[in-house]
């Protein structure tokens, strides 16, 4: 499933490239492009590395909190609030808990993500790491080490709605189910499967804009000024101007990725190279294109924005409801 989750990751990063529109046609470009180690399955060192500490962190939590919280009577709270909402709260702190482990492993895993393959000729991300230990390095180096937990509020904001709403679905499908099979009968691991993807693929729609806003913010860059005071922002900042990346004339030949912006500076720094290891003089805004020259593209919204809602209505405004649901089909 991670290759489909790379296919999501181009989606949700670089909306305006055109290649990576369709979901069989984004996988097979980059399968065609980039193969399949460092294309499709980029970012899977990361994934697995934060895997297992943050399902055994969530799980222990949530079940920890379910039998804590239902007594035998399958009632919540001594029988004051439904079961439902023991799921719910038993999803929220499990998240809560693996947070901490799942963060730093997707900030990495998204960035390699959409970077793809080292030196990649096919698609310039803004970053050109070697690998998981010169992400590591070059993030701490030149972003600091509170870019390893950018998008925290974002992804807790699509975690804990997602798990939730994902455990009450699979609780009352797994209920339903048992009733139409019958009390003492074995359903069967087809249903299990069936109600366990309709309650994940069910809470995974409705979340999407609150991933894609997350996959925006973990893969922009910010480089902090030397002898400035003010701190680089860990995601979308305060401002609330936006604009497109097709109106800068300076990129007529590329689209501009998602930024973040310094909250003493009222306009975008200009493009910069796709390295990530050259800081700006002059802002922490780092500006880079994501599409080789002469790629098809469509504009893509800029977020200078640290609200989660003026985030995601900038991104429906600008690129309307392809832009706030893309990547929904392999999420």
């Amino acid at each position: 499933m991670h290759s489909l989750d790379t296919v999501k990751t181009r989606q949700q990063g670089a909306t305006h490239a055109v290649k990576y529109n369709s979901m069989l046609r984004a996988y097979w470009t980059i399968f065609r492009e980039e193969g399949v180690f460092r294309g499709l399955y980029g970012g899977y060192t990361p994934a697995v590395l934060g895997s297992f500490p943050g399902t055994f962190l969530f799980f222990v939590t949530y079940e920890s909190c379910k039998r804590t919280l239902i007594n035998a009577d399958g009632a919540a709270f001594g029988g004051y609030l439904p079961a439902t909402f023991a799921h719910l709260m038993a999803g929220f702190l499990g998240d809560l808990a693996s947070s901490v482990v799942y963060v730093p492993s997707e900030v990495l895993k998204t960035r390699l993500q959409l970077q793809g393959r080292y030196n990649n000729t096919h698609f310039k991300s803004g970053y050109n790491y070697k690998g998981l230990i010169d992400a590591v390095r070059t993030i701490v180096r030149n972003e600091g080490p509170k870019a390893l937990f950018y998008g925290y509020k974002e992804t807790l904001y699509r975690d804990l709605p997602f798990s939730a709403l994902q455990f009450a679905f699979y609780e009352q499908f797994h209920s339903l189910a048992q009733v139409w099979v019958g009390k003492n009968n074995d359903m069967g691991i087809g249903l299990e499967l069936v109600t366990g993807a309709a309650a994940g693929g069910l809470a995974g729609t409705i979340t999407t804009p609150l991933d894609v806003l997350k996959t925006r913010v973990q893969t922009q860059i910010n480089i902090p000024k030397p002898n400035n005071n003010v701190k680089p922002t860990s995601g979308i900042n305060s401002s609330t101007t936006h604009s497109s990346a097709s109106s800068s004339s300076s990129l007529s030949s590329s689209a501009s990725h998602t930024v973040i912006k310094s909250p003493t500076s009222s306009s975008s720094s200009p493009p910069a190279s796709s390295s990530a290891s050259l800081p700006s003089s002059s802002s922490t805004t780092k500006s880079y294109s994501t599409l080789s020259p002469g790629t098809p593209h469509k504009p893509q919204s800029i977020i200078l924005t640290k609200s989660i809602w003026s985030g995601l209505g900038i991104i429906w405004k600008t690129e309307g409801i392809s832009g706030i649901f893309s990547g929904v089909g392999p999420r």
